[in-house]
């Protein structure tokens, strides 16, 4: 595998990676952070790449079997990339495959909960969820918790109304980042 870093990747190496570098670029935006009381931690931004990884893998499941490997090829991305980070960090080799064990069951139950609050139109599980996931200990209040719901809303909504090609080229569009307007309501506006 290694070898593959010094040649041309192919087309769809290169839109699976476009894809992640969307979710993860999405996920590092301030707003979720200064905004939205999502902590800004190690647990915090993994979270936030997670949610931003389910919502393209939950767009590309069922569209057939090149979305499926897409699909899939996304997930082995986002761990590809959790192993290196974790060996970056210093983590030991013996433990690196036991902590992306309990990432990646993280990442099933996550989408698993988030995936039934969506297609339900439940916005109490939703919450629900986002409060268990993203807030284990608390930190947001209503009002944050109900803008990143409502955020994950209408991003899962518009992504299913991307085209799916769109998606197999590596374009995905978030819409605009989140964030909270002083007057205390909520809405989503871009930031740079």
């Amino acid at each position: 595998m290694f070898w593959k870093r010094w040649f041309k990747q192919n087309a769809d190496e290169q839109s699976v990676h476009d894809l992640y570098a969307a979710a993860v670029a999405q996920a590092r935006q301030p707003g979720f952070y200064r905004d939205f009381a999502v902590p800004d931690t190690l647990d915090g931004r993994f979270d936030m790449i997670v949610l931003h990884v389910f919502l393209l893998v939950n767009r590309l499941s069922g569209k057939g079997e090149a979305a499926a490997r897409q699909a899939q090829a996304l997930f082995d991305l986002l761990f590809a990339d959790m192993d290196q980070s974790l060996r970056e960090m210093g983590v030991g080799d013996l433990s690196v495959g036991k902590k992306i064990k309990t990432m990646a069951a993280a990442f099933y139950g996550r989408s698993a909960a988030y995936r039934d609050a969506l297609k339900s139109g439940d916005e109490d599980a939703l919450r629900a969820a986002l409060s268990r996931n993203v807030f284990p200990e608390g930190g947001a209040n209503e009002r944050q918790l109900g803008a990143l719901a409502a955020y994950v809303r209408r991003v899962y909504e518009e992504l299913e109304a991307q085209p799916i090609d769109a998606l197999m080229a590596g374009t995905a569009d978030f819409g605009a980042a989140p964030a909270l307007t002083d007057t205390g309501s909520e809405t989503a506006k871009e930031t740079l």
